[in-house]
């Protein structure tokens, strides 16, 4: 336990926001870091000489911050994150010139044919009709059509159970919105794709982590995190994890349906990245059907612009979500939907999602030996990687001195949930960068950053140097090796 009194400022406010600024206060300036136990309620009441209700209330309000997190047994912690914005969107302009690894973009050049499609939709007499209301679960033809795409999943349904939803964010507010309630608790792996942080956060629902390994949570930590404390739900991504490019043998996605259905969880799976792997594995929704929600986007494989994602699930949790999408929407655009639908059912998505797929390996390819020497968790064709960083650095540390060199990554910290240690490890996107020579170059940028250079220009001068002096290389020579790997130091 972290011995901590804080300075409470003098002032009119309440002392539970009070304390809550002084933890704040002492996070950005180091004296409280991620991970540090904080006293417990009735000793920081005693220390403080207040209410232990007082406290209570003090660590509520850090909590709502992204200050803390309270873990049932264990106490309160500084959050792992508490340093590091969890938003994947920063709407400060970047600055020119800055080469984009961190965001995860989608091959947007290998996207269908906008122009071709909608004049193919023109083409209808009706198509006027797409511009009234609906219902709002979709028309029952695009349903049809999202009971075909969820078999790219591997997952067998119908359409009545198909929901269409304004892209996956849209659906995962749907599900959080309406199945679940301020207050309750979703078991995550530790590790989670930022927008599910900062959506549980807006709402008020708990994200409580559970150990993960290499094939992903750990069914035994769900287990035993369920007999603890109350559970309501639990969000995976079996298929590719984000950000750990984990995936879930066959076993493990067995047992923790059945696990869910023993703690009467709700199933929450979306698994955004598994078509850029070829996997015969089926879903967990496919052992639990009556208390899952898999959703089955089209943004990473198809089209990001479109905002569509059709959403699986029965009974009484198929009405709360139709009514969420009601309440948030009223109705995906029908004319994107119908786009999307001639696509997938003319055979152009599949044709898609194996080009994008081949990008993304050729990237990966052509990298490879840049990346000699860094632990990865990655598969040949995904849209990004993971890798492991060099002491003493940490992925906050690499996102702050990466900002200052011209990349954007993303360190571990963004994606952390609860207050456990983080990994020294960073995302890092293949598909953000223009092309293959602005990835080589930001790779090369990163690596120098990494080796403790003070500087890019440095690096270069040195290189320059030794290989020109102890191998009498000419420096015209050296310079255009190096151009060749993206470059430019002229």
């Amino acid at each position: 336990m972290t011995k901590w009194l804080p300075a409470l400022e003098k002032s009119s406010r309440p002392k539970f926001k009070r304390l809550a600024d002084a933890i704040e206060r002492d996070v950005y300036s180091g004296k409280l870091s991620p991970g540090d136990k904080l006293p417990t309620h009735r000793d920081l009441a005693d220390d403080l000489k207040m209410n232990v209700s007082t406290v209570t209330r003090g660590y509520a309000e850090a909590e709502k911050r992204g200050l803390v997190c309270g873990t049932v047994g264990r106490g309160t912690f500084i959050a792992s994150d508490a340093i590091t914005s969890s938003s994947m969107v920063t709407f400060e302009p970047h600055a020119p010139g800055m080469i984009e690894l961190g965001m995860v973009n989608t091959f947007y050049d290998l996207d269908p044919d906008i122009q071709d499609g909608m004049k193919r939709l023109t083409r209808r007499r009706n198509l006027n009709a797409f511009l009234r209301y609906t219902d709002p679960q979709g028309l029952p033809e695009h349903r049809e059509v999202g009971a075909d795409w969820a078999k790219r999943y591997h997952l067998e349904t119908t359409a009545g159970n198909v929901l269409v939803c304004s892209g996956a964010q849209h659906a995962l507010n749907c599900c959080l919105s309406s199945l679940f309630r301020s207050g309750d608790r979703i078991a995550t792996d530790p590790l989670i794709y930022p927008g599910m942080k900062t959506l549980a956060n807006m709402l008020g629902i708990r994200l409580v982590p559970v150990p993960m390994d290499d094939q992903g949570m750990i069914p035994e930590q769900l287990d035993r995190i369920c007999r603890r404390e109350k559970i309501n739900g639990v969000s995976l991504m079996p298929g590719v994890q984000n950000p750990t490019s984990a995936c879930m043998p066959l076993e493990r996605r067995e047992q923790i349906a059945m696990i869910a259905c023993n703690h009467d969880l709700t199933i929450i799976e979306d698994d955004a990245y598994a078509l850029t792997v070829e996997s015969d594995l089926p879903p967990i929704t496919s052992f639990a059907p009556e208390r899952s929600v898999f959703i089955a986007g089209v943004s990473k494989s198809i089209a990001v612009g479109l905002r569509v994602a059709f959403m699986v699930a029965q009974g009484e949790r198929f009405k709360q979500l139709a009514h969420a999408i009601l309440n948030t929407v009223w109705m995906t655009p029908p004319l994107n939907v119908e786009l999307l639908c001639q696509w997938i059912t003319d055979g152009t998505a599949d044709i898609t999602v194996k080009l994008k797929r081949q990008a993304a390996r050729r990237r990966f390819e052509a990298v490879e030996d840049l990346l000699d020497g860094m632990g990865l968790g990655v598969n040949p064709s995904g849209f990004f990687l993971w890798l492991s960083l060099p002491e003493p650095w940490k992925g906050y540390m690499v996102e702050q001195r990466a900002r200052e060199a011209g990349l954007n990554i993303f360190g571990a910290e963004k994606f952390a949930v609860g207050g456990g240690p983080v990994p020294a490890n960073i995302r890092l996107s293949l598909s953000g960068p223009k092309d293959i020579e602005q990835l080589r170059k930001g790779l090369g940028i990163l690596k120098v950053i990494l080796d403790g250079r003070d500087s890019f220009k440095e690096a270069i001068q040195e290189g320059l140097d030794e290989l020109a002096k102890g191998k009498q290389i000419p420096h015209e020579e050296v310079i255009k090796s190096i151009k060749q790997i993206g470059y430019d130091v002229s």
